[in-house]
């Protein structure tokens, strides 16, 4: 390891065991994949608060984990959350700007995000799903999985907002969908990343 790398990962491994301390007394419960969820959202966003906002269904870890194990792909919201995810060997796609998601929009009169995950279901996308900015991304995955079109096994379902995030999430958590969520307004890119990127690196 270079003399330039070597202090980037001593004030990770530092920053890491300061989370440890200030969020132990939340995590001690969760298994240790769970842990290490928490803590690299916790991570990305210098907020401690997350530790207590993060809920991870007891499905969630073994089923994603066996999607990336089978190579199944990786749906995002939006590109963001996509060049965020950069370990997986597998496809990490977005069709957020896909013309048919694009015409699909203003023919239905819906957001694009809802739109893009339409046309992947369409695709015949199998999966674990990561959204971090879009509700209406999120209430069109969990419509999909109930009719039967989508193939969505476990989903981060994350987005930020005042405006329909904290009830999209709320709803994720009533489903039998293997999910993460944070409770509240809460939530975004870093956090859907940092959840796909935790179990990335616990798979090495």
């Amino acid at each position: 390891m270079g003399a330039s790398t070597k202090p980037g990962y001593d004030i990770a491994n530092k920053s890491r065991e300061i989370i440890k301390e200030l969020i132990d007394d939340q995590t001690k419960d969760l298994t240790y994949e769970e842990r290490d969820i928490v803590e690299r959202v916790v991570h990305s966003t210098a907020d401690p608060e997350y530790a207590k906002l993060v809920k991870i269904s007891p499905d969630f870890v073994d089923t994603a984990l066996k999607c990336f194990d089978d190579g199944k792909d990786i749906l995002t919201d939006i590109n963001m959350v996509k060049s965020g995810i950069t370990r997986y060997e597998g496809d990490v796609m977005c069709y957020i700007r896909d013309e048919r998601a694009v015409k699909l929009a203003k023919k239905e009169e819906i957001t694009r995000s809802a739109a893009a995950m339409r046309v992947a279901a369409e695709d015949g996308f199998s999966g674990v799903v990561a959204i971090g900015n879009a509700p209406t991304a999120l209430f069109e995955v969990m419509d999909l999985v109930e009719e039967g079109i989508m193939d969505a096994k476990a989903v981060v379902g994350v987005p930020v907002g005042f405006v329909g995030a904290a009830d999209s999430k709320e709803a994720l958590s009533l489903t039998e969908i293997p999910h993460v969520i944070t409770t509240g307004p809460k939530g975004g890119t870093p956090i859907a990343v940092a959840v796909i990127n935790s179990l990335l690196n616990i798979r090495k």
